[in-house]
């Protein structure tokens, strides 16, 4: 005996694929993380509509500098290694560090994660990371958006963006109009691959039969590639309050060869010494198995320096010494140069 369901019977949004219950569960487990990112200036508590923020009593002439960003398919390696709790910070160092560079305070973010079915504990993974790194870089996770989308996503993928808004006064704007031939470019390092290249790294990794288990010099390679991107907001923050930094840049997509160029106006251009700094130890895996090319090397990945400070020879020696009080490894990496020529950057 044939039996058929009732096309007359009601249908609820999670026969659609939608668990509002699930959403809910989300929703209680991450307050407590949301709040312990807030700020004296965040208006309202959680869970309004808007995000409200005060910033009458911070600024006089402040400047608005907003950010957004994602973390490309390192997601993917995340889900193959069932490692959800550092992936957002990746997407928070992305967007604050970037409104960094123009000498912005990062006052809150907003998170957009997107779901075909939502699983409460990958969910919860990821949201901790975000709020982890909104605590690094000392901003209010003041609001956010969870959209399950049956059909959008197949079972257990995601994807995520982020937003942040930070603020300057009008008057100390790093802007790179004091930047000068003879300015020193001091490097900082990075934490490994950051959030960049993840595409090209997925082929090399299969390409070596997927070795995640590889010892690097006392780290396992899924541990290299995994490590969170550094927040580089507080350290910096401290040195634009005691020094003249003239220019900065974040070392995302593009790396050495498109990112640092970008602040440096007409009339001026960059020469890079590759040989100033080490080269993490996962940087020269990754060129070896991949057959990777220099010149692909340096446009794809950061290398090993995942932010950039521009000073005045002069300044150079007391940057480092409090690059050096704040933990932060970092080497003297080239210089600008005087050039109005087509080719403004020289890596050798």
């Amino acid at each position: 005996m044939t039996t058929h369901s009732n096309p007359s019977a009601g249908l609820t949004y999670r026969d659609a694929g939608v668990d509002i219950d699930a959403g809910n569960e989300v929703v209680e487990r991450i307050k407590p993380l949301v709040r312990a990112t807030m700020r004296p200036e965040v208006l309202g508590g959680v869970g309004l509509f808007g995000g409200l923020f005060d910033l009458s009593s911070r600024y006089k002439e402040p400047v608005l500098v907003s950010g957004t960003d994602g973390v490309g398919t390192k997601l993917i390696l995340a889900k193959q290694l069932n490692r959800h709790d550092t992936i957002g910070q990746d997407l928070v160092a992305m967007c604050v560090n970037d409104v960094l560079v123009q000498g912005a305070e990062p006052l809150f973010f907003l998170d957009y994660f997107a779901t075909g079915k939502l699983d409460v504990e990958t969910t919860v993974n990821v949201v901790g990371g975000i709020a982890k790194g909104c605590e690094l870089a000392g901003c209010a996770l003041i609001g956010g958006e969870t959209a399950e989308m049956p059909d959008m996503y197949p079972p257990g993928e995601y994807d995520l963006a982020g937003f942040t808004v930070g603020a300057v006064e009008k008057a100390k704007l790093v802007d790179s109009s004091k930047l000068r031939a003879g300015d020193v470019l001091i490097g900082i390092a990075s934490s490994g691959p950051h959030s960049n290249g993840y595409s090209l790294i997925r082929k090399i990794l299969a390409r070596a039969g997927n070795p995640l288990d590889l010892d690097l010099g006392g780290v396992k390679l899924a541990d290299a590639l995994m490590e969170p991107t550094r927040i580089y907001v507080k350290p910096v923050l401290e040195l634009l309050a005691k020094h003249d930094i003239h220019a900065m840049a974040h070392v995302t997509g593009g790396a050495l060869v498109e990112k640092i160029i970008r602040v440096v106006p007409k009339g001026l251009g960059l020469e890079i010494d590759t040989s100033s700094w080490p080269r993490p130890a996962v940087f020269d895996w990754l060129q070896r198995e991949g057959n990777v090319a220099h010149e692909e090397m340096w446009r794809t990945f950061n290398c090993g320096i995942g932010y950039v400070l521009m000073v005045a020879p002069e300044a150079a020696a007391a940057v480092g010494a409090d690059l050096d009080r704040l933990g932060l490894a970092h080497w003297q990496i080239g210089q600008v140069t005087a050039n109005s020529s087509d080719d403004r950057l020289l890596i050798r």
